[in-house]
């Protein structure tokens, strides 16, 4: 059985060492930035790392990893579920990328430690969560506020669709964040490029290591 509690404790005395301010002079500095996207298999995880060339998009590598689960889905405590996946497709990786897109939150979290939070912890490297749900907090002009601290932005990045909630992890501003998710959108698609390429990658591995598990 999972200590909730102690969990919860650990997310909060982490947070503590998130920095919300840009460890970049400008948005220019980035020249790659990857996504990455988890699939599931029964209780194994398949976690795709894309690398994209930026800002135009083009793929540089692609890596996955498939591991147990370390434990079952629990809202607010994906990241002690999923980050040990991305850490091991992550050390996969022929070449190093500059920023991280997540498919999930940042800061815009209950105690700051989304999985995009968490990873950018533990990769050391600038990570934006991007979340197709919000979470907790109140939208107020496309703003995202918890407990009266601006977390997260409302971001459009398609007509006729629910938009994705964007907030920093670590070792970026809210303010770049939400430029550079929306430098990576690349139309029809709703997601950034790098996090689509890395769910579809991702989608595909599932379903070649499911056809495997059937023959």
């Amino acid at each position: 059985m999972f200590d909730l509690n102690k969990m919860a404790q650990e997310q909060i005395k982490l947070s503590r060492k998130l920095t919300s301010r840009d460890s970049f002079d400008s948005i220019e500095d980035t020249k790659t930035i990857a996504g990455v996207d988890q699939a599931y298999i029964g209780h194994k995880i398949i976690s795709t790392i894309v690398i994209c060339e930026f800002p135009t998009m083009k793929i540089l590598e692609v890596k996955h990893a498939i591991v147990d689960s370390p434990m079952p889905f629990v809202p607010g405590y994906v990241s002690f579920r999923e980050s040990p996946a991305v850490v091991e497709a992550y050390h996969l990786l022929e070449r190093d990328f500059d920023l991280l897109l997540v498919d999930g939150n940042g800061i815009l979290h209950p105690r700051k430690m989304g999985l995009a939070a968490h990873l950018g912890l533990i990769l050391d490297k600038p990570t934006i969560g991007i979340a197709k749900n919000l979470m907790c907090g109140e939208v107020k002009d496309d703003k995202v506020y918890v407990d009266s601290e601006l977390r997260g932005m409302v971001v459009k990045t398609k007509v006729h669709s629910n938009p994705l909630y964007v907030s920093p992890g670590n070792l970026i501003s809210i303010k770049s964040a939400t430029e550079i998710v929306a430098k990576c959108i690349k139309a029809p698609h709703k997601l950034p490029e790098p996090l689509h390429l890395a769910h579809q990658y991702s989608s595909k591995t599932r379903q070649q290591y499911e056809k495997r598990l059937s023959e």
